[in-house]
């Protein structure tokens, strides 16, 4: 009996299954660390801030925040309050402090439709610096973020959907079809699933946030631009690693997207608000260039996204190419195989 057992153990409890179980238990551990380590102690860090002064105090205002304890800020003077507010819009600067020379109320101007907390932050941190100087300051939002849309959240939960519903998809056909597609024309039929996928999320997805929940206010066509892209983007990339790892991919892109780009994505917290790291790594990842462009779409007149189209672009082009020459290659190895298979027998 103990043997029989044991048996039956060891036929339910596969090495290739040991393997897979402890993948789990690692990308287990990395959501932990990432979600924890980028997000437990948001500060500001660098937030390139605009200053509107008067020439004689432009350069010493400027030098004072620039040498604020733990370097929150990266100031740059500008010539006056016009040029701010195109900054903030054209997404160049996250806000601009402008100095009221002929009394003591100053005024901050911030966008919260790029990241309430980041602006929050930003008019604690100006109020603070003013109050030791003996001065106020006064806040306008010139890109407020929708009543509709608490937090200015309603973008990056919009694009984490979108990615979701992308590796899943990719996932499924894998599962139902094997992981790696046998040769280019499957492979190019998986990636015709992902297309219309995509045209059909993205397209779900804007009229959800906006005609239907008016959680955001930008174009539903440019909306559903970014969200056809976005799908088809990660998509291509899951099938991409699946062609290449098999099963271990779903697991990959599970890592990259989830793992390493939803906590860098600058949702809960906008890049300058976050460690080094996920600041570094976000605008890379698809859920960071994704989030960036729908403010930009919402908020600031769909200017300042173009790298974020271009990494999107790329993440698409790559996982199309890589998923297609995985299948090249696979179906070479099988043709070779069948061939040495054949002259062996006839040997």
């Amino acid at each position: 009996m103990k043997q029989s057992t044991l048996s039956e153990v060891k036929d339910a409890v596969t090495p290739r299954a040991t393997m897979l179980v402890i993948g789990v238990i690692a990308l287990q551990l990395l959501f932990v660390a990432s979600y924890v380590g980028a997000l437990h102690e948001p500060r500001l860090k660098d937030v390139a801030l605009g200053v509107v002064a008067p020439q004689a105090v432009a350069g010493q205002t400027v030098a004072r925040l620039d040498g604020l304890p733990g370097s929150p800020l990266d100031p740059r003077a500008l010539p006056d309050e016009r040029t701010a507010r195109e900054q903030i819009m054209n997404r160049d600067v996250y806000g601009a402090l402008v100095v009221n020379p002929a009394g003591t109320t100053d005024t901050l101007l911030v966008a919260s439709g790029g990241g309430r907390a980041l602006s929050l932050a930003l008019g604690t941190l100006i109020a603070t610096v003013d109050k030791s100087q003996g001065r106020t300051v006064r806040t306008v939002d010139v890109a407020p973020a929708s009543p509709h849309d608490f937090n200015g959240l309603s973008s990056f939960y919009l694009v984490i959907g979108w990615c979701v519903g992308a590796y899943l998809c990719a996932s499924i056909l894998a599962i139902s079809a094997g992981a790696r597609p046998a040769n280019p024309t499957r492979a190019a039929t998986r990636l015709g699933t992902m297309a219309l996928v995509a045209l059909a999320g993205g397209l779900g997805g804007a009229i959800i946030v906006g005609p239907i929940l008016g959680a955001l206010p930008g174009s539903v066509w440019a909306l559903w631009g970014l969200g056809a892209l976005l799908i088809f983007a990660v998509g291509a990339a899951t099938l991409a690693l699946q062609g290449l790892f098999g099963v271990i991919g779903i697991g990959l892109a599970i890592l990259i997207v989830v793992i390493a780009g939803n906590p860098s994505a600058g949702g809960a917290f906008p890049a300058p608000m976050l460690p080094p790291f996920w600041q570094a790594i976000g605008p890379a990842l698809p859920p960071g260039a994704g989030t960036w462009a729908a403010r930009s779409i919402s908020y600031f007149h769909g200017n300042g996204m173009t790298s974020a189209l271009l990494v999107l672009s790329a993440w698409t082009v790559v996982g199309v190419l890589v998923t297609m020459l995985a299948a090249v290659l696979r179906q070479r190895r099988t043709v070779e195989a069948g061939g040495d298979a054949g002259r062996t027998g006839v040997e």
